[in-house]
């Protein structure tokens, strides 16, 4: 028996035997040129990117056709990434100054690349190399001739291990006889592992050197809770596994019997309980799991590995796929949450010492109005098609606010003037991360339709401590008194003003905390899908005023390890079977 450990990229545990893939990054040769034959080698490169395209655009044909368009969105993404100019461009000069080859040119711009996004703070926002390489790897293999077979499982219940699979890969693999994944790169917010979820098969990444070994039709155990792989488990790990499995389908079953009812405590107040996204293929899974619409659509994504800002007709399209994936439900749109120095390589900016703090969110969209104004229009389009409600960003101030509503107006009669339809009273929200919107709720309430608390940045930046630092965990607390009086004065400023206070940081997600949220008199919590069903049950097994208590008892407390040892007391003592 074997044990290996990797990342819980795609929760549950099957029990299958492995099918081991060549998956392996295609090898790649840099050679000297002579400078007469550079153009030839350019020649190549845009020739090979351009049979590249055609294969992913016969591929989305052909998926369209097999298994519909909801999970085409990513094949969407890599078009894009293809259809982007500075690719050739920067490999192009490559090969003109280092007098190099093509392949070796388009090797040396994929680590740029990497350099790029591996400096990127948020998780999500840096796994998004894994898309860019993808489409590299399509390339240089469509150079080298050595193109990917389609993965074809011989027999049912197979474990499919490789060095990483593509989006494609798991689209086209028949996922009747595939029950889960074993890859040894990739992390949970890559877009394979968000497939993986909404195909619910067991995923675990960061498996390093599992296909180093002669493992290839081994029983297996993927263990996607903890992050797991067993290879020939022994009679005692094997019904161990078996036990847990058993016991995981049979609760997660329970709690999707709460799909369909409402998240409603038993003194009957009505939480809106929502999901965060990203992709369009998330929305489905929002829906599956209970949620109620979307609280956080993270519009990034769009922005990544660009020269420049993505046009208002891309920005619509995809907004419009986010729509109608959740209608008739309501979607919440983010407006670009990054530093233009990590996402947007075209635009003039100076290099921060602390981006953090810098030239990002709502401050880097004001900068550039024209720019704001594209996503602005695009998502006020949107919002003829169905509920609709955008939020800004890391709000500091009334100034931001006003400006960015100015821009909206702006947006709205050229609009009218065109003769395009939008929602004309489309909601306004600001996102609550900084210290000093806190301060300022009192003033900015009379200006927004709805708060909506990240609280992952207001964390961070009420404790100073950075989240992405593992050697600081212990001092990233959300049960910390100064973060919870900061959400108690944000509630209660909003419900003065006659507006909603919703949470989308992970907060909302956590069950330890739902009682003290809800205690608290949070309107509308956002998570991801996966968490709904467990937020929804505790809702539905206490009071309002039972959590209400629990929130006040927390208040008077000088600790966060004084809060938490009562909120784990207090979840023992009514809630112990919703944490089994």
């Amino acid at each position: 028996m074997r044990v290996f450990t990797g990342i819980a990229a795609s929760p549950g545990i099957v029990v299958g035997r492995l099918k081991v893939v060549d998956r392996q990054r295609v090898s790649v040769s840099e050679y000297s040129i002579r400078a007469d034959a550079a153009a030839a080698e350019i020649s190549r490169l845009k020739s090979a990117i351009a049979t590249t395209r055609a294969g992913l655009e016969s591929l989305k044909s052909d998926l369209e056709e097999t298994t519909g368009s909801e999970h085409l969105f990513i094949i969407d993404t890599h078009l894009l990434i293809l259809a982007d100019e500075r690719l050739i461009i920067e490999t192009a000069s490559i090969i003109e100054s280092g007098l190099i080859n093509a392949e070796g040119a388009l090797n040396r711009t994929l680590q740029k690349y990497r350099s790029t996004f591996a400096a990127i703070e948020d998780a999500y926002l840096r796994e998004r190399i894994n898309d860019v390489e993808t489409v590299i790897e399509k390339i240089l293999r469509t150079m080298t001739g050595e193109n990917h077979e389609v993965i074809v499982p011989e027999e049912a219940l197979t474990v499919i291990a490789a060095h990483d699979l593509t989006p494609a890969d798991i689209l086209q693999m028949d996922r009747t006889h595939v029950v889960g994944l074993v890859t040894e790169v990739g992390g949970r917010t890559s877009h394979a592992s968000i497939l993986a979820r909404a195909f619910q098969l067991p995923t675990v990444t960061g498996v390093e050197g599992i296909t180093a070994l002669s493992l290839d039709g081994a029983a297996v155990i993927v263990d996607g809770l903890n992050g797991s792989v067993t290879v020939n488990p022994d009679r005692e790990t094997f019904l161990d596994s078996l036990q847990r499995k058993r016991r995981y389908e049979y609760i997660e079953f329970e709690l999707l019997k709460l799909k369909d009812l409402p998240a409603q405590t038993l003194d009957g107040f009505l939480m809106q309980v929502k999901g965060n996204v990203e992709i369009p293929e998330e929305g489905a899974s929002v829906l599956s799991h209970g949620g109620a619409g979307i609280g956080l659509y993270r519009t990034e994504m769009l922005f990544m590995n660009r020269r420049e800002m993505p046009e208002e007709e891309e920005q619509f399209s995809a907004y419009a796929a986010m729509q109608q994936a959740v209608a008739p439900h309501p979607l919440t749109i983010r407006t670009l949450d990054a530093g233009g120095d990590k996402l947007l390589e075209g635009l003039q900016h100076l290099t921060e010492q602390n981006p953090a703090l810098g030239m990002r969110a709502i401050r880097l969209s004001l900068s550039m109005p024209d720019e704001f104004k594209k996503q602005l229009r695009a998502i006020l389009r949107v919002s003829a098609r169905g509920a609709v409600r955008v939020m800004f960003p890391m709000i500091s101030g009334l100034d931001e606010l006003r400006r960015a509503k100015v821009l909206l107006e702006e947006c709205k009669s050229e609009l009218s003037a065109a003769g395009i339809p939008f929602d004309r009273e489309l909601q306004v929200g600001i996102m609550i991360e900084i210290p000093s919107a806190v301060m300022m709720a009192d003033l900015l309430a009379p200006e927004a339709d709805f708060f909506s608390i990240g609280t992952n940045d207001l964390i961070q930046y009420t404790l100073a401590v950075d989240r992405s630092n593992e050697h600081l965990s212990e001092f990233f607390q959300p049960l910390h008194p100064a973060v919870l009086r900061s959400l108690r004065r944000v509630v209660d400023i909003a419900h003065a003003a006659g507006i909603d206070a919703c949470i989308c940081g992970e907060m909302a997600g956590d069950p330890l905390y739902i009682p003290i949220l809800l205690g608290l008199g949070f309107d509308e919590l956002s998570m991801a899908s996966a968490s709904i069903p467990r937020v929804k049950q505790i809702l539905r097994r206490c009071t309002r005023e039972q959590a209400v208590a629990i929130a006040a008892t927390c208040a008077t407390f000088s600790t966060a390890a004084e809060v938490e040892s009562y909120l784990k007391g207090e979840i023992t003592s009514h809630f112990a079977e919703s944490f089994d």
